[in-house]
C-alpha cells in the first residue's frame, strides 16, 4: 500500500498518498473524502478501497503535487476517539516513580486534541506551565473492534503513525490527579505525517522511536521494549469499549521525557521537537505560549 496523507492545498483539505517526494491527489483520482476532507472516508471503506488506491498508486493518475507545495494536516481530524496507555514501558515506569502496571492503563484524549504534524502547539500559561513530551506510536483503527482476541487484533488495524502525547505535568499530577486535564488540553495531540498502511510495517514491535528538542536527543528507545504489545491493547481495550475505524490508540512513551529530569527541563515557547518512528516518519511541532 502506501503513505496516505490529509494535506491542504489552496485552502483545501484533501487526501492523498505519498511517493518519490510528491502527493497523489486521491480525490482527484476518483476515492472519496470525509466531509472534512480527510482520511476517515477511506479508513472506513476497507479493503476494497484500498485496492482502489494501490491501482490509483500504480497508474499515478490524475493531479499531483510536491510534497513541498502542501501542508500536510493531521490525518483524520475528528475521530471518534483516542485511547492513551500510561506506564507502557519500563524505564519509563522507573523514571515516573511508578510501579510497572499489571494490565493496560488507560485514559483519553479527545478530537479537539488533535494537532497537524508540524502545527505549533499552543497553551496558556495561566492555566498550566510545566509541558512535557512523549513520543508514541499510534496505532490507527480500521475495522470495527469489539471484545476481540489478542490473537485477532492486528486484523483491526488500518496502519500506523507517529503521536505526540504533549502533557501538562502541573494539572496531570495535581492531588487527587487529574489526567484528562493534563493529557486532552486543546492541540495536544499532534499526529502524522500520515498513516502507513499494515502493510508497509509487518512488525510494529520492533520500530526504533525517539524524540528531540532544538536537535537534542531526549528519547530513544524501540517499540520492542513496551510492557504490553498492541495485539494485547486492542484486545485489552476492547473487551469494554468498542473500537472504531479512524479511532487512534497512542501505545506509551520510552523514558527520557523532561518529568523523569532532575531537575525537569519543561518545554517552553519556541521549543522544536521532533517525534520519530521508522518506516513511518517524522512529525515537528513548535511550542508556543499564550497569555
Amino acid at each position: 500500500m502506501a503513505n496516505l496523507v490529509s494535506f491542504l492545498i489552496n485552502g483545501e483539505r484533501r487526501p492523498g498518498a505519498v511517493g518519490n517526494g510528491r502527493v497523489l491527489d486521491l480525490r482527484a483520482a476518483g476515492l472519496p473524502a470525509g466531509p472534512d476532507g480527510d482520511l476517515l472516508d477511506i479508513v472506513r471503506g476497507g479493503a476494497d478501497r484500498l485496492a482502489v488506491i494501490d491501482a490509483a498508486i500504480a497508474r499515478w493518475s490524475g493531479p499531483d503535487h510536491a510534497l513541498g507545495d502542501v501542508t500536510l494536516c493531521a490525518p483524520i481530524q475528528w475521530p471518534s476517539k483516542i485511547i492513551c496507555i500510561g506506564l507502557n514501558y519500563i524505564d519509563h515506569c522507573h523514571e515516573s516513580g511508578m510501579p510497572v502496571p499489571t494490565e493496560p492503563v488507560l485514559f483519553s484524549k479527545y478530537s479537539t486534541s488533535v494537532a497537524g504534524p508540524f502545527e505549533d502547539i499552543p497553551w496558556y500559561s495561566d492555566t498550566c506551565n510545566d509541558i512535557d513530551y512523549e513520543a508514541e506510536l499510534g496505532v490507527v483503527i480500521g475495522t470495527v473492534a469489539s471484545r476481540v482476541s489478542k490473537a485477532a487484533a492486528l486484523d483491526h488495524v488500518f496502519g500506523y503513525a507517529v503521536v505526540n502525547d504533549v502533557s501538562a505535568r502541573d494539572l496531570q499530577l495535581k492531588p487527587p490527579g487529574q489526567w484528562d486535564a493534563g493529557k486532552a488540553i486543546d492541540k495536544f495531540c499532534p499526529y502524522g505525517p500520515g498513516i502507513v498502511t499494515v502493510d508497509e510495517i509487518p512488525d510494529p514491535q520492533n520500530l526504533a522511536i525517539g524524540l528531540t528538542v532544538n536537535g537534542e536527543q531526549r528519547q530513544k528507545s524501540n517499540t520492542s521494549n513496551m510492557v504490553f504489545g498492541i495485539a494485547e491493547l486492542i484486545a485489552f481495550v476492547s473487551r469494554t469499549i468498542t473500537l472504531m475505524p479512524g479511532d487512534l490508540i497512542a501505545t506509551g512513551t520510552p523514558p527520557g521525557v523532561a518529568l523523569g529530569m532532575k531537575p525537569p527541563i519543561w518545554l517552553k515557547d519556541g521549543d522544536v521537537v521532533e517525534t520519530t518512528i521508522e518506516k513511518i516518519g517524522s512529525i515537528r511541532n513548535t511550542m508556543r505560549t499564550l497569555s
